[in-house]
């Protein structure tokens, strides 16, 4: 996983409150195990047409948010079901950092382990972001995880929590095969121990 520190990058304005997992990622591509690929299906309902041509009113479709790496969304961002393959495709898109007044928990708690920072705030705070936003590729804003702020194309600075853990974790790239190999030392040294003490097993 790679390492977030800090990010300098357009934001997209995404207001709609319960955007739902499968709103993120529909069934249709649920097939594949793959973390990479899946981009290109992001918001894919919202993103095409049924001829598969892109919607020129959606967000990610208009030029200057086509290279997104933040989104600002409405409430109750991920919810519905607990599909990994939602982050996996925002990922893949490019996009690092998710901000919203609320996150569905198990859409949040995923995100640490792919390497998204999911930030929630105050919805007047995200109301200013989301205006900050609004005005393309020009505007770009700026999280940093080791103060913990986000600071607009303005100025403007906000200040969010992070779970410490998991902040470390981000910072260090750490996902949970990463975090188990840290002690592999201590496990292969457990296995030997275990198999002379149990040489039946």
């Amino acid at each position: 996983m790679e390492k977030f520190e800090k990010i300098t990058g357009v934001a997209a304005p995404m207001p709609m409150i319960n955007i739902d997992t499968d709103m993120i990622i529909p069934k249709l591509f649920l097939k594949t195990i793959k973390r990479s690929g899946l981009g290109v299906n992001l918001f894919d309902e919202m993103r095409y047409d049924d001829d598969r041509n892109e919607r020129p009113d959606f967000i990610l479709n208009q030029p200057a948010y086509r290279r997104a790496e933040i989104l600002v969304a409405g409430d109750n961002f991920g919810c519905g079901s607990s599909r990994e393959h939602a982050p996996w495709a925002i990922k893949d898109f490019g996009i690092t950092c998710v901000i919203a007044p609320s996150f569905a928990d198990i859409f949040f708690n995923n995100c640490f382990k792919n390497g998204i920072l999911p930030i929630a705030l105050p919805q007047e705070q995200v109301d200013v972001l989301m205006k900050d936003a609004e005005k393309g590729a020009n505007a770009r804003m700026t999280i940093d995880l080791e103060t913990q702020e986000i600071t607009t194309s303005d100025g403007d600075v906000f200040k969010f929590d992070v779970d410490s853990f998991k902040k470390h974790c981000l910072l260090e790239g750490l996902d949970d095969i990463s975090l188990t190999m840290e002690k592999a030392d201590s496990i292969a040294n457990f296995e030997t121990m275990a198999a002379s003490a149990r040489p039946w097993v």
